[in-house]
């Protein structure tokens, strides 16, 4: 019974349906789990027992007078500890946070609990989500469940080593320059950044809007791929609230033709190579794909090298005034030092209307080009970040590694993680799907697929 903590979202709510474990004994299951490994990855930093199992006692209840509340029935989830569930601590990793009590749901939380599901807690992340480690002044740092001594990415890294070691099948994180998409590469699980536009942001803190609008979405993160495809139709859709979202219609990856796809790949992004392990996977990958019948290239999208130059110039373009101000509106006198490194990149002064103005022409001239690259392709293929997972206290010196998946920050396309290859330290490593706006769908059958053939998600030694 306790091998059922390790299936699939999926198989787990088909469990409870045909009466193989009721949802208490499932919770509890996750709850014993992380008793026993989370004090080595310091990924879940709340709980929500008790919570928990009064919801898991009232689904198997439901469940007995023929009552199903949705697709996941009774099944355990976390949540990233800047997305809002009501009545639990949102701190977003900042310490003037500390004690901040929501209220109510975030829209993602909500259509997750109308699926069935049931919150267990939140995961850690870095200081107001700005560093690619988690790591923050209220609960310290996350570690990678394949090597403690590494991190496990950010800023959705609680959420992706709880997933990977098991405290939860499925969860909720957001993505504005990789920050779904490095830490299940980094922990070798499965994570989706949806087309900009694609799910509500409401009730994520920083919250949407402003000058980084178009560059981030929240997203579902799982062991397997079948689960993001579960939930994806359940968190998608316009909630009257955020004003970005686009009502655009969801598309069934089983109708896919894997075999009539034409995709590109690369392993050089002209910023800095991959490392030749992860270049070894990514041609894997596009092995893989190529052998089923699908039309394979190896192209990389013209300008694409200017990623890491516009990327940066839009968080830096106030010179991270509006961070500062942030932080203070929390009430937080203290910053995690990796915040305060990011804030010291930012360079001295703002940039002055007409020079941020070229700077967004600059961005849709890129965003142009970077599309009539997919006029010929359905999807490109490429690492998700230069290296594995690094030791804690080097992302810093190693952000262009990450460009990686700023690149589909800045076009804003859907793009899905999926592990396809382990380096020679047992690190995992996952390989990027891109494909054209909203086709979700066809990243997700391609992640699918390349999870079947190069094996995805395996258990941590812990």
């Amino acid at each position: 019974m306790k091998e059922l903590i390790y299936a699939s979202a999926t198989a787990q709510a088909q469990e409870i349906r045909t009466g193989g474990v009721s949802s208490r004994e499932l919770v509890e299951m996750h709850l014993k789990r992380i008793e026993a490994v989370n004090p080595k990855l310091n990924a879940v930093v709340q709980l929500a027992a008790e919570d928990a199992l009064r919801a898991a006692r009232r689904a198997d209840e439901d469940l007995a007078k023929g009552m199903l509340r949705g697709p996941l029935h009774g099944v355990p989830i976390t949540i990233k500890d800047s997305i809002e569930a009501a009545g639990m601590t949102c701190t977003s990793g900042t310490l003037g946070r500390s004690n901040f009590v929501s209220a109510s749901d975030a829209t993602a939380v909500s259509r997750l609990r109308g699926a069935g599901a049931i919150p267990l807690g939140k995961t850690n992340l870095p200081d107001l989500l700005f560093a690619f480690e988690s790591d923050n002044l209220i609960y310290g740092r996350t570690n990678n469940p394949y090597d403690l001594s590494r991190t496990a990415g950010g800023s959705s890294g609680g959420e992706a080593a709880a997933i990977a070691a098991g405290e939860s099948p499925l969860g909720v994180g957001s993505d504005a320059a990789g920050s779904i998409r490095l830490p299940s590469h980094f922990c070798g699980i499965a994570g989706i950044k949806p087309t900009s536009g694609r799910l509500a942001r409401t009730g994520h803190f920083p919250p949407p809007g402003g000058l980084f609008d178009a560059l981030w979405q929240i997203g579902p993160m799982a062991r397997f791929v079948e689960d993001l495809i579960l939930v994806m139709p359940v968190l998608s859709g316009v909630d009257w609230l955020d004003p970005a979202v686009v009502p655009m219609p969801w598309r069934d990856p089983d109708a896919v033709d894997l075999r009539s796809l034409r995709a590109a790949f690369y392993t050089n992004n002209g910023i800095l190579p991959a490392a030749p392990e992860s270049a070894a996977a990514v041609k894997e990958a596009a092995a893989s794909l190529a052998y089923l019948g699908a039309r394979i290239e190896e192209a990389r999208p013209a300008g694409i090298e200017q990623t890491y130059e516009l990327a940066l110039g839009l968080f830096g373009a106030d010179a991270g005034a509006g961070l500062r101000e942030l932080l203070q509106a929390c009430g937080s006198r203290k910053a995690h030092p990796l915040l305060e490194r990011f804030l010291s990149m930012l360079g001295a002064r703002p940039l002055a209307a007409p020079e941020l103005g070229r700077l967004l022409i600059r961005v849709d001239t890129f965003r142009s080009a970077m599309l009539s690259f997919l006029e010929k392709y359905d999807l490109v293929l490429c690492p998700v970040c230069a290296d594995a997972a690094m030791p804690h206290g080097t992302t810093f010196d190693h952000l262009e590694a990450f460009t990686y998946t700023m690149s589909f920050n800045l076009t804003g396309w859907p793009a899905v993680v999926v592990r396809c290859g382990t380096s020679t330290c047992g690190l995992p490593l996952g390989v990027q799907i891109a494909a054209r706006p909203w086709r979700e769908d066809v990243a997700l059958a391609v992640a699918r697929q390349l999870e079947a053939d190069l094996g995805g998600w395996q258990r941590p030694p812990l």
